[in-house]
């Protein structure tokens, strides 16, 4: 049985081009960048040839962007710095309550140092507004950072908007853009974020390697310290190959962006056509503005999707239970309590996500036995003990 990988949202298998960009920097131009002799010097070239065309993936500026090791690093170095440079002016901080981890756990230590941080909480669809975010900010208020699609509903955010308000008062502006990156347009400076992040495993690159945009005049101080890499703000020696993969991975994604989005969103909206038509297969998130191969629900009466999961993993197709960091829990998801659905269908979040590699016949074979394995998991979960599912006091309920 061939195996159908339906997890993109989780990660991606390095394409093609990727990888044979990559091959020749494991070995034969395997020197570090921050030597002078000519083995190094040519690391040095590539990473800065890199750093300009990842520039031009996001619309940046070259000196604006970082390499780092990936969403996470990226998503941390912006919010310790931020109140590392701007703790002496105030300590307070807005997100929303549907943010990955990466964002909420740090924040969560934030606020253990002292910080107070804001969760603003999005309408059923998963969105923040404007006035939500402006009725939020405080005189004390020193960073925004909202998601730019979220990984669990597929919802796109209205950054554009968002931003602006920041602005206006005078806050940064810090948007997780992990799960857009490749997959949607990005201008960095149209979105007017002073903050970006992304990893590069999620549209095609290898694992381990990201980046960080920091727009001009923006500074952070630095998370690692050491060699005094990547102008002394990130220190470690580079990842050349990652770098190499990642870079490729993007700019192959960005050039078929429209062709591809059409093709993924035309297959999207036929599994959640299909899927919705089967009683108690709700969909979750914005139905209109969403990732294009992004295809989220919640499942009621099947006790934990999780027996979904495996249930398909029995039939060789791989989706995911909520998000990829949760997919072994069994806790509700703390992005669909947020959006304001009961315990019992955030207990059966499931996503399908679409990549590159995946066809209508796919689909069609997801969409011969899904049906079927709800049934059957419904009359398993009626034999099953209820699950009680409650939240942590100190944040929304953690996914990973």
């Amino acid at each position: 049985m061939d195996r159908i990988y339906m997890d993109h949202s989780a990660t991606t298998p390095v394409t093609p081009k990727a990888l044979e960009a990559m091959l020749p920097w494991f070995r034969e131009e395997f020197g570090n960048p921050s030597a002078i002799y000519s083995l190094g010097q040519s690391g040095k070239n590539v990473l800065e040839d890199c750093r300009k065309r990842v520039a031009k993936c996001l619309g940046a500026l070259q000196t604006e962007i970082f390499f780092t090791s990936g969403g996470t690093e990226s998503d941390n170095w912006v919010i310790r710095g931020a109140c590392r440079a701007k703790g002496a002016r105030g300590r307070h901080i807005v997100t929303s309550a549907i943010e990955h981890n990466a964002v909420l756990r740090t924040l969560a230590q934030m606020e253990e140092d002292g910080f107070e941080v804001t969760y603003l909480k999005p309408d059923p669809m998963g969105r923040i507004t404007p006035g939500q975010l402006e009725a939020a900010i405080r005189p004390d208020t020193i960073l925004v950072s909202i998601m730019l699609a979220s990984n669990v509903v597929g919802t796109i955010l209205d950054i554009p908007s968002l931003a602006k308000v920041a602005a206006k008062h005078r806050v940064w502006f810090h948007t997780d853009a992990v799960q857009a990156a490749g997959h949607i347009p990005i201008r960095a400076h149209k979105l007017g974020v002073d903050f970006l992040s992304l990893s590069a495993h999620k549209f095609g690159g290898p694992k381990g390697v990201g980046a960080l945009y920091c727009r001009l005049p923006n500074r952070l101080p630095p998370l690692l310290t050491g060699g005094g890499q990547e102008k002394e703000l990130r220190s470690g020696t580079e990842n050349i190959p990652g770098i190499v993969g990642m870079t490729a991975a993007l700019e192959e994604a960005v050039s078929d962006l429209e062709e591809e989005s059409a093709r993924l969103s035309a297959m999207r909206d036929r599994i959640i056509r299909e899927l919705c038509a089967v009683p108690g297969v709700v969909l979750t998130g914005d139905p209109e503005n969403r990732l294009p191969g992004f295809a989220s629900f919640a499942v009621d009466g099947v006790g934990h999707s999780v027996h979904l999961v495996n249930a398909l993993n029995e039939k060789g197709i791989c989706v995911s239970s909520g998000s990829a960091c949760s997919a072994a829990s069994r806790e509700a998801s703390h992005v669909l309590l947020a959006l304001g659905f009961d315990s019992r269908l955030s207990a059966g979040s499931l996503r399908i996500t679409l990549g590159r590699d995946n066809t209508e016949e796919q689909a069609d074979r997801l969409l011969s036995v899904l049906p079927d394995i709800i049934a059957r998991q419904r009359l398993e979960a009626k034999k099953e003990p209820a699950v009680v599912f409650s939240r942590p006091s100190h944040a929304p309920d953690p996914d990973d």
